[in-house]
């Protein structure tokens, strides 16, 4: 099943940078084991800001659900998940 992930970071202006620092070396570690398990095999910034819009390839609801919680940046971030569906007009 392959799902659109639209992430956005909201870090609050008062969190401890040192901690902040730890969680974004995570979850760049975290989002590199994913995309090498081929779970999440594409990942495009969004120019100007701290989002993302990705596509993560899972077998069912409930695992995209647990690798999305499983973000240590899980807490600071809105989602927006939309499910996706072969188009009878591609050429794929």
């Amino acid at each position: 099943m392959l799902f659109c992930v639209e992430m956005t970071v909201n870090i609050p202006l008062d969190s401890d940078p040192v901690k902040m620092d730890e969680i974004k070396r995570a979850e760049k570690q975290r989002a590199i084991e994913l995309q090498h398990a081929g779970k999440w095999p594409h990942l495009w910034r969004v120019t100007g800001q701290y989002s993302n819009i990705s596509i993560f390839d899972v077998e069912s609801n409930d695992e995209l659900h647990s690798l999305l919680t499983s973000l240590p940046l899980f807490p600071y971030m809105t989602m927006k998940v939309t499910a996706l569906s072969q188009h009878p007009s591609s050429i794929h």
